[in-house]
């Protein structure tokens, strides 16, 4: 499909999924990395009291927690 007919399809609404390769789809600066860190027992416990508290994961508090310190130093 040409790319002028692709974006009119898109444009009027149209479904334009079955033209896109989804395999290679990435977010940009949203790429993961793994990474370890080692948490004094008393910290796993409070995060996972607060997860608890929430009823997410503790892997998303960790998260939260720190993007929300990084956009405090930004």
């Amino acid at each position: 499909m040409k790319a002028a007919k692709f974006d009119k399809r898109f444009d009027e609404g149209g479904s334009v999924a079955k033209y896109l390769d989804l395999s290679k789809i990435r977010r940009p600066k949203q790429e993961q990395k793994r990474v370890n860190v080692d948490f004094p027992l008393w910290m796993i416990h409070r995060l996972d009291r607060e997860a608890r508290r929430l009823g997410v994961p503790r892997q998303s508090i960790i998260k939260v927690w720190v993007a929300e310190r990084l956009e405090k130093t930004a």
